[in-house]
């Protein structure tokens, strides 16, 4: 499965559940995870989408450590299978 399928998964069922699931670019700020998801009660997170067994990049790494220093949540994304998990773990956040 590629990185887009996986992606669109992600938006489909961030909809589903009344949310937003925004493309992120931030020119002058590489690194920045790929999706800015929001959810119904001011739930919010990060997820960085990867094809199935990639890793973060060493940027994509430092920014989200700096992210999850100011208290955000972020997830690194490379398997359907896990949407459901991670929306959850934002939700009850």
């Amino acid at each position: 499965m590629r990185e887009k399928q996986i992606e669109q998964k992600l938006v489909k069922q961030v909809k589903n559940m009344s949310g937003l699931a925004i493309k992120l670019a931030a020119p002058g700020f590489d690194g920045l995870p790929d999706r800015l998801v929001l959810l119904p009660n001011g739930k919010i997170a990060f997820i960085e989408v990867k094809s199935p067994g990639k890793n973060l990049r060493p940027l994509q790494e430092k920014r989200k450590n700096e992210l999850e220093k100011l208290g955000f949540l972020v997830f690194c994304l490379d398997n359907p299978e896990h949407i459901g998990g991670m929306l959850h773990a934002i939700q009850t956040s």
